[in-house]
């Protein structure tokens, strides 16, 4: 069974930096694509990064390029690199997996239970 844990969230504020870790279990062939989202009250699940297992190419979210990064390690660990945080990055972050490479949340068959990450100014 496929299982993702998010941590890493917090309280923090403006300027500060955050690594939030997504630690995966029970990966197959179906979960090759994994991906970060944040979703902040009253709006949509918002596509941040992503990343293959398969393959080292990273996609990023032209909304938080430059500030976000996403990577992974060689085993099971994706995580998500944010850099000079601003009041309006403050949502619930998910992770997610899915076979296919793409920022569709609809796409992705298995998701973590959220970290939340509350930016003050």
């Amino acid at each position: 069974q496929v299982q993702l844990v998010e941590s890493g969230g917090g309280l923090v504020q403006a300027g500060d930096s955050l690594r939030l870790s997504c630690v995966t279990s029970g990966r197959t062939l179906s979960t090759d694509s994994m991906a970060w989202f944040r979703q902040a009250p009253g709006k949509a699940r918002e596509f941040l990064g992503s990343v293959r297992w398969s393959g080292s190419r990273t996609i990023t979210a032209d909304s938080v390029r430059g500030r976000f990064a996403v990577s992974r390690d060689n085993a099971n660990t994706m995580y998500l690199q944010m850099n000079s945080l601003k009041p309006e990055d403050t949502a619930a972050y998910y992770c997610a997996a899915g076979r296919y490479y793409t920022p569709d949340p609809n796409r992705y068959d298995y998701w973590g239970q959220g970290t939340q990450v509350t930016v003050s100014a």
